[in-house]
């Protein structure tokens, strides 16, 4: 719907002669390649630093998104600009932490940071929740509004109303406005809180069950001697994960095979793998059921370390009172269904050749060591928690567990991280919390946020939400599953009756606010950068520029919101945003003695802090020690049955991992109506749905959908095409990319692209949250909004 000039006028103000210079000056020199071509972007700004014989400094700095890398960005300030940015040369790469260059992401942020579209001003809503209608109030009236509203909602409701959403966009740093929203909720009565990991919380939930610990991956540098990997369902080189290209492109070239699971060949296959195996979306434990019977059946398990450390492999080592046929030989040999796991039965299930199968579990049981390193990326399914577990079942029957140069599988991420301290948090009031996948049903009828369904700490919820923040964050109304689900509730007025949004741009999720803040970027305020991955150091992230217009970062109206709540020096402590970075950091230098962490001052000359701590090798203790170290599980030993789990009694998480069929996957009925698994990726140009408004970024990566010729060939549709991916759920148009690089029954689009639905509905941004389910994972309670059955059709538009 167009907005009145009136309303446009008030979104977008004119831009004065000063600050246009400034934002011009922003555009310099960009290279890109896109399909093996070099293309530049120009623009004057060293000509008019220069010119103005202003002195330019240059400061090592780093986002505070939630991206992996924290990569080295060297910010150019002139005369209080950025005129461009640079990143670490290779003289200064250090072998034993390797901090990450700038990718294309982190070298196009000042298109981001300047950028005409950015909001300016603190608006109000005018218009129905939606529509994007919205004027320019003071922030008097702002910080106003949200101090009345919190007042009066929590006087009618209850502190347990209150809501913090998902906000990733600042998540990569230790200060953020959202830890600082829960701070002063926390000390007005609290609010509702959210568990689980959007990114990785179903393999975070399961890998426990086998292991009794989360963290169960190794610091690169152990891999240097490892023969193979195989990377299921990782790509670390469009996702930018820590470091880890770094390490994998020296064990490439001094010869370590790479073998890739992947429906899609992801650009890690055409960068690093030996060989591609592409197989079904939501099967992969039938591939991980078979290889481990060709493993066992073939006499290629390490007996000796499974008798020694593990429990539940064959009948001899099952718990006691468990019936018969319940231990991994018995289902592998089909003793309780009668179905062996044969390759061939995987075959029919996954399109993996049984040859293919066979050769890899044969490659993988043989080869010492060998680390299988499983992504994020399977863990989205719901059936996800199985698959993370069947990989931990695959590292522990090949012995490549607690070992140099092996992997322990199932959730993946370092042990020996070390963090920044953060802010201190009073204790949260309110003892009941959701599952971040809850929030939808908890706006619109707290009855159905049951235990079942995830609720934690009571047996019901005292109230809906009727107050939401969402700071930095486009998940209300964009990344969540089942987006028109989500948006019917945001739109009824009777539900939520205050939502504040603050963001750099006008999101999705933001036309949906009541009030919308303008916020900072983070060259505009103060913060310490964190890594994830098997990453350890910390860099500081340092104000370089003022914001323009009347732009302010969360913490500085929090403290006006807290005054009038008449608890700001508890609130603040009296301290600026540098001055918690400050105290941050000095608590951070106590927390960690023995890491000899140089002072504030001299961090803001050193930039960075590398931890250089010693190869870490997950569960090593255990495995050398298992008298005196066992593991953390009931039995004190690697469960590859899980006692815990058959206590459940529900056959979507077995005791023994083992494939499932999922729903909306390939063996539901649904397929004959929806043929085809829609599955996304994390591109190589944003984070999430971080800097999508960034227009050199669009061009890096152009919105499409992936589609196999064969399936292509079948619905007449041909490249380049405008096509039609739907369910029921909704609809996505957007072009078609008929290419090889995807298989035969999936298709797939990139993550994180901004809804733009048209007056039907439809949505011509591809975004798939369109499309996907919220269906919640038996374990977790977690996400699933990988597990997506649609039809694509070639679209005809009306004469």
């Amino acid at each position: 719907m167009s907005e009145p000039k009136e309303n446009r006028d008030s979104v977008f103000p004119s831009i004065t002669r000063r600050s246009l210079l400034k934002a011009g000056s922003a555009l310099v020199t960009l290279p890109f390649v896109m399909s093996g071509k070099s293309f530049a972007m120009q623009a004057n700004a060293p000509e008019t630093a220069q010119a103005s014989g202003a002195a330019e400094r240059v400061v090592q700095t780093c986002s505070t998104f939630d991206c992996g890398g924290k990569c080295d960005i060297r910010a150019h300030v002139a005369d209080g600009v950025i005129t461009r940015i640079t990143t670490r040369p290779d003289s200064e790469l250090d072998p034993q932490m390797p901090i990450m260059r700038a990718c294309v992401r982190g070298r196009s942020y000042r298109k981001f940071v300047y950028h005409p579209d950015r909001l300016k001003y603190p608006m109000k809503r005018v218009g129905k929740r939606g529509e994007g209608k919205f004027e320019r109030i003071s922030w008097e009236e702002a910080t106003t509004l949200i101090a009345n509203n919190l007042q009066r909602i929590t006087a009618q409701y209850g502190p347990a109303c209150r809501f913090v959403h998902n906000n990733t966009a600042t998540s990569g740093g230790t200060f953020s406005g959202d830890k600082m929203m829960r701070r002063l909720l926390n000390l007005t009565g609290g609010y509702l809180e959210y568990y689980h990991s959007v990114s990785m919380g179903n393999t975070a939930a399961a890998t426990p069950y086998t292991y009794g610990a989360v963290a169960s991956g190794n610091s690169l540098d152990t891999l240097a001697e490892t023969k193979l990997v195989i990377l299921w369902g990782h790509n670390p080189t469009e996702t930018i994960f820590g470091h880890s290209n770094h390490y994998f492109q020296q064990m490439k070239q001094n010869g370590t095979r790479f073998i890739v699971v992947d429906p899609r060949y992801s650009d890690t296959v055409a960068s690093l793998a030996d060989e591609w195996i592409p197989l079904l979306p939501s099967t992969d434990n039938a591939l991980m059921d078979a290889m481990m019977y060709v493993i066992v059946s073939e006499n290629l398990h390490d007996k000796a370390f499974i008798e020694r450390y593990t429990l539940g492999f064959d009948e001899a080592s099952m718990p006691e009172g468990v019936p018969a046929n319940e231990s991994l030989v018995a289902y592998l040999m089909g003793d309780k269904d009668g179905q062996v796991k044969t390759p061939e039965w995987a075959e029919k299930i996954t399109n993996v050749p049984a040859q293919t199968i066979r050769q890899l579990a044969r490659d993988y049981a043989n080869t010492k060591p060998a680390a299988l390193i499983q992504g994020w990326g399977p863990q989205r399914h719901n059936c996800g928690e199985r698959t993370a577990r069947g990989s931990t079942l695959l590292a522990t029957l090949t012995g490549n567990v607690g070992i140099k140069g092996g992997w322990a599988a199932g959730y993946g991420g370092c042990g020996n991280r070390k963090f920044a301290a953060g802010p201190e948090m009073p204790d949260n009031p309110v003892k009941e919390s959701i599952s971040i996948m809850n929030w939808v049903q908890a706006a619109d009828d707290a009855s159905k946020v049951t235990a079942d369904a995830g609720l934690k700490g009571a047996e019901t919820l005292n109230s809906n939400i009727r107050i939401l923040f969402s700071l930095a964050g486009n998940y209300l109304a964009n990344q969540n599953p089942d987006l028109h689900q989500a948006v019917k509730v945001l739109e009824d007025e009777s539900k939520i009756e205050f939502i504040v949004a603050s963001d750099l741009y006008m999101t999705p999720s933001a036309r949906y606010a009541d009030l919308l803040l303008p916020e900072t970027s983070f060259m505009e305020r103060w913060n310490i950068g964190e890594t994830w991955g098997t990453a350890s150091y910390l860099i500081l992230s340092e104000k370089l520029i003022e914001p323009e217009f009347e732009r302010r970062s969360d913490y500085d109206w929090q403290r006006e919101v807290a005054a009038k709540l008449g608890i700001e020096s508890q609130f603040s402590q009296g301290r600026t945003e540098q001055q918690w970075i400050e105290h941050i950091w000095e608590q951070t230098r106590l927390s960690m003695p023995d890491e000899h962490l140089p002072t504030f001052s001299e961090l803001r000359v050193q930039r960075k802090h590398l931890f250089k701590s010693k190869p870490y090798v997950a569960f090593e203790d255990n495995i050398r020690d298992p008298q005196n170290h066992p593991f953390p599980t009931p039995s004190g030993k690697i469960e590859i049955f899980s006692q815990r789990l058959y206590d459940m009694h529900n056959p979507e998480i077995p005791a023994l991992s083992h494939y499932v069929p999922a729903h909306e996957g390939p063996e539901d009925a649904l397929a004959k109506q929806f043929p085809l698994q829609l599955i996304t990726w994390k591109g190589k140009n944003r984070a999430n749905s971080t800097q999508y408004a960034n227009p050199w970024l669009q061009e890096v990566q152009v919105q499409k959908l992936w589609i196999n010729p064969l399936d292509a060939q079948q619905r007449g549709i041909r490249q380049g095409d405008t096509v039609r991916i739907h369910n029921a759920r909704g609809i996505c148009q957007v072009p078609a990319e008929v290419t090889v690089r995807i298989m035969p029954g999936v298709v797939a689009m990139q993550a994180g692209a901004w809804w733009q639905p048209d007056a039907e509905g439809v949505d011509h941004g591809g975004c798939a949250n369109v499309l996907s389910s919220a269906r919640i994972t038996p374990l977790a309670k977690g996400n699933s909004h990988q597990t997506m059955l649609v039809e694509v059709a070639k679209y005809a538009s009306a004469v």
